[in-house]
């Protein structure tokens, strides 16, 4: 649980992956940017009611003892995961980047 540990990151790279997908979804769907899905879309609420959410449930199987860092075969391993949420953190602040350059949404 300590900052440099590998729990913080596997969280924040599970919401990471969630909210990337769900922006783009958005963006396909509605039409609105990233900024606008936040501000007028009530997005604030959602990030804050997912974001407790999976967070408590990424945290029960570490409190029952099982650690994610033990699955290292096949492709849905520890490590896929780790850089999975890395490119999604990545992913969302190049939205968010593009959007206010080019002042609309990118899809």
């Amino acid at each position: 649980m300590e900052f440099g540990g590998p729990v913080p990151e596997r969280i924040n790279g599970r919401l990471a992956m969630i909210g990337f997908v769900a922006a783009i979804a958005v963006e396909l769907s509605k039409g609105q940017d990233l900024f606008a899905q936040i501000t007028e879309g009530g997005g604030v609420t959602w990030f804050v009611g997912t974001s407790v959410l999976l967070s408590v449930a990424s945290l029960v199987p570490l409190f029952k003892g099982v650690r994610a860092e033990a699955k290292t075969e096949g492709i849905m391993n520890a490590d896929a995961e780790l850089w999975n949420g890395r490119l999604a953190m990545l992913g969302l602040v190049a939205l968010a980047f593009t959007e206010y350059v080019i002042g609309g949404t990118l899809v």
